[in-house]
């Protein structure tokens, strides 16, 4: 496969061109390509063409939730995504018993050995139960709990988590934190009351994330600089951000670009089933949320989640910051794959990795997404 007559954003600059053999990325260029007779010609007619954003924190949408521990609403969240140029993703749980925590875990397991339609599963995410209260947010606090051996190492033992949330200023979650590193599993610091301090000997411990950068987080005050201002200061953590202009204010975003760029701020969506719906109720564990205005909020106002997408969010830090999308391209594609420990081959386009792509007009609209050389998504407009 060759694509031709492109903008294709890669580390090394601007190229014209791309090859692609058996899903991997085979040569990049800017003069004039060589094709053979069996080569498939793709002329995007002056598209630009960034590596496939990765969303690492993805609880659902269309009318799907990773709780709900079906292939169909997994693969219902890969086809949604990908129409947002979402090429891999992390199945985010919400905070539940354990029975309801094995079962989407095993989900995500069985669905990974198999073929997902749309983004590439990447894995899944523990968001909770391991929590503070205090920090509870849309989690359901009557689940929140210390991280007790026999039930966090069984989680652990499925093999498909890829980043935990913990909040690093409880004593019986210490353990957790220590478990996750020595297995490779990345720790996310995540709704929680924690002092600078904490954070410090969280990071010291391995902790890499920030979990939704400012919400469900201490705030930052000059004389304690709470979890906010640890994060923002400590350079080997990466900053997560909601970049949809509800969950975090224009200027904090800047702020945060401003302590983090270019390559430790991560954009996600954090989106539940309500996004890509209408404005209406939805479930919400066994709950009920409401979507209006652009917002998902439970009854009592309380922010649950978010209705965004990656290429929104992208489109956002892009006129927060008034950087073009050179400059931002690795916040939603290379920086959640380094997140993940999987840059060697996803995440950035160059030769040798895997054919992640996302086509995007000027205004950042997905036309195109390809999942390693397959197209997977592809406007009819």
């Amino acid at each position: 496969m060759l694509i031709t007559n492109a903008r294709i954003i890669t580390p090394a600059g601007e190229m014209r061109w791309m090859s692609i053999r058996n899903g991997i990325i085979s040569a990049l260029g800017m003069g004039e390509p060589q094709a053979t007779s069996d080569t498939q010609i793709i002329d995007v007619q002056g598209m630009t063409v960034l590596p496939g954003f990765i969303d690492v924190h993805f609880h659902g949408a269309a009318g799907h939730d990773v709780m709900d521990a079906t292939p169909e609403a997994l693969e219902g969240m890969a086809v949604f995504s990908a129409r947002h140029g979402v090429t891999g993703f992390l199945a985010t749980t919400l905070t539940n018993p354990r029975g309801a925590l094995t079962r989407a875990l095993e989900n995500v397991r069985d669905c990974m050995a198999g073929s997902v339609k749309g983004a590439r599963l990447l894995g899944a995410r523990l968001e909770g139960p391991y929590l503070n209260v205090e920090k509870c947010g849309a989690q359901n606090p009557e689940y929140i709990r210390t991280a007790v051996p026999g039930e966090a190492l069984a989680f652990l033992d499925l093999g498909v988590l890829r980043i935990v949330d913990v909040a690093p200023e409880i004593p019986q979650n210490e353990w957790l934190i220590d478990e996750c590193v020595r297995r490779g599993i990345r720790v996310s610091i995540a709704h929680t009351s924690a002092t600078a301090a904490d954070v410090v000997r969280a990071a010291a411990r391995g902790a890499t994330q920030s979990t939704h950068t400012f919400n469900a987080q201490t705030p930052l005050h000059h004389r304690e600089p709470g979890v906010v201002g640890a994060v923002l200061a400590l350079p080997e953590i990466r900053c997560e951000l909601i970049a949809d202009g509800v969950h975090v204010h224009p200027l904090a975003i800047r702020i945060v670009w401003m302590c983090k760029k270019p390559d430790r701020l991560i954009l996600i969506s954090d989106a539940v089933r309500a996004a890509g719906m209408p404005d209406g109720e939805y479930s919400f564990d066994e709950r009920k949320v409401f979507l209006k205005d652009g917002a998902v909020r439970l009854p009592d106002g309380t922010l649950a989640g978010s209705c965004l997408t990656m290429d929104r969010a992208l489109r956002m830090l892009m006129g927060v910051t008034g950087e073009p999308v050179d400059s931002l391209w690795q916040t939603a594609s290379l920086n959640p794959a380094r997140a993940l420990g999987i840059a060697d081959r996803k995440g950035s386009l160059e030769v040798g990795k895997d054919a992640d792509l996302t086509f995007v007009t000027d205004n950042l609209t997905v036309r195109l997404t390809m999942v390693e050389g397959h197209i997977v998504y592809r406007s009819d407009s």
